[in-house]
C-alpha cells in the first residue's frame, strides 16, 4: 500500500511518477524499496488518468460507505423495511392528532 500511496503524493505533488521519485520517498520513510514492485506500479500507472481513477473509486465507494454507517442504501439495495413502518406510523400520529384537536374543540 505504501507504494500506491507514494504515486498518490507525487501526483498531487503534480511531480511525474517514476521509479527513482517513489524509491525516494519510500526511502524518506523509512521503507526500504523493493525495485520489482516500484517497477510493476510505475508500468501499471502508464497511461492512467489518476484523477479520473480516485473520482471513479470515490464515487463507487460512496454508497457503500453510506450503507455500512446506516445511511442510505448502496445502488440497486432495496430500501430498509424500517423506513415503510416509520411512514405508517406518522399516519397514524396524524389521525391521533386530529382526534385530539377536535375533541378540544368540540
Amino acid at each position: 500500500m505504501e507504494y500506491i500511496y507514494s504515486a498518490l503524493v507525487l501526483h498531487a505533488a503534480g511531480k511525474d511518477i517514476t521509479d527513482d521519485a517513489i524509491t525516494n520517498i519510500l526511502g524518506s520513510a523509512g521503507i526500504e524499496a523493493d525495485a520489482a514492485k516500484v517497477k510493476a506500479l510505475t508500468a501499471s500507472l502508464e497511461g492512467i488518468d489518476i484523477d479520473e481513477a480516485i473520482a471513479t473509486t470515490a464515487f463507487a465507494a460512496a454508497p457503500a460507505a453510506a450503507a455500512a454507517v446506516g445511511g442510505a442504501p448502496a445502488a440497486g439495495e432495496e430500501p430498509k423495511k424500517e423506513e415503510k413502518e416509520d411512514e405508517e406510523e406518522e399516519e397514524v400520529s396524524e389521525e391521533e392528532a386530529a382526534a385530539g384537536l377536535s375533541a378540544l374543540f368540540g
